[in-house]
């Protein structure tokens, strides 16, 4: 069953989440919620957050290197 879990689990950190992808934080969490104001942010594709502890969140790096992957698939389709 161990091996089935991924052995190198990495958890980025925001700083490390916007260097990643070019996006500013508040363009991160825009892309996380819903807002009628502005509904062209929402993506529900982009990955959610994981709780590291009471106070911090952190985004699995294997989904954001997949979420990176599909944005370059969809911008070459284009």
């Amino acid at each position: 069953m161990a091996a089935q879990i991924q052995s190198a689990l990495t958890i980025l950190r925001r700083k490390q989440v916007e260097a990643r992808t070019g996006l500013s934080r508040s363009s991160i969490y825009a892309r996380l919620r819903q807002n009628p104001k502005r509904p062209g942010d929402y993506d529900p594709t982009f990955p959610k957050p994981v709780s590291v502890s009471a106070k911090a969140v952190g985004w699995i790096e294997a989904e954001i290197d997949a979420w990176l992957t599909a944005q370059v698939k969809k911008s070459r389709k284009a």
